[in-house]
């Protein structure tokens, strides 16, 4: 894509963690934002345009969309729930925000897909993204769902869309789990900038930091134009993980789903 400054995006989920750090970022670099999330969002300056709105809300989303370059998608339920309510809320939310790009005439849709997509593959193996989805429970079934909506829209539509499997973005690794799968506030950075600027029509690969031990390949992540610079090596030494543990780790067990099943 053509440089960015002086574009207007869209970013979903506008008042989460990643949100604001990312509004903070791309409005100190001249794009003009439109912010959008259901819980109460302040503006990073007067070319942050706050739009209250629901993904659920088709309407809503093309009217908040328009004169927009791209759209990044980071709304919606962020851990395991039950299936109905990730259905309704990051599948067709996911659905609506691809939709109203298109019907917006949006460019680019940068997708926040996850890693636990693929949390069932163990441990000893190296994950790249050629390999079939393993989610390691309803929230991970609801990515690969989405992921499939984004390839959908640039085969029919063609919309650009780039997708980013987060890892675990924290301030530092604070699990043997997260000496693998850490994702640097630093690092999360670059790899939103690189969706947003690279060339390619359609993108897959993991946002995870440079770690010693990391379990998914950077391949795709370089090609794209992400090259991370941390390391969770950095903060200490790896204690033991299992090869045969799921790389999902506590998310992968049972109860962890029945747990958040609505009751019936």
């Amino acid at each position: 894509m053509e440089d960015i400054r002086g574009q207007r995006w869209a970013v979903t989920g506008a008042a989460g963690t990643i949100g604001r750090a990312l509004r903070e970022h791309l409005d100190a670099r001249g794009i003009a934002l439109v912010s959008i999330d259901i819980a109460e969002t302040t503006p990073m300056s007067d070319a942050d345009r706050v739009w209250p709105a629901d993904v659920r809300d088709l309407a809503a989303l093309e009217a908040a969309f328009a004169g927009c370059a791209g759209v990044i998608h980071l709304g919606g339920i962020p851990d395991e729930a039950d299936f109905h309510d990730l259905a309704e809320v990051n599948i067709v939310g996911t659905y609506h925000v691809l939709e109203a790009a298109r019907r917006a005439g949006v460019g680019r849709v940068v997708f926040a897909s996850s890693n636990r997509l693929t949390g069932y593959y163990p441990a000893g193996t190296l994950v790249d993204e050629a390999m079939p989805p393993r989610p390691d429970g309803f929230y991970g079934a609801s990515k690969v769902a989405g992921e499939a909506l984004c390839r959908l829209y640039v085969d029919k539509f063609a919309l650009s869309t780039i997708v980013i499997r987060i890892g675990s973005y924290e301030a530092a690794p604070g699990s043997p789990r997260e000496m693998s799968t850490w994702l640097s506030p630093a690092d999360a950075l670059r790899a939103f900038d690189a969706a947003m600027h690279t060339p390619r029509q359609h993108a897959v690969f993991y946002g995870v930091s440079h770690n010693s031990a990391r379990w998914w390949s950077l391949d795709e992540a370089n090609k794209t134009g992400f090259v991370p610079r941390d390391d969770a090596a950095a903060h200490g030494e790896a204690a033991a993980y299992p090869a045969e543990q799921p790389q999902g780790g506590p998310y992968a067990a049972a109860e962890y789903s029945t747990q958040r099943m609505r009751a019936v």
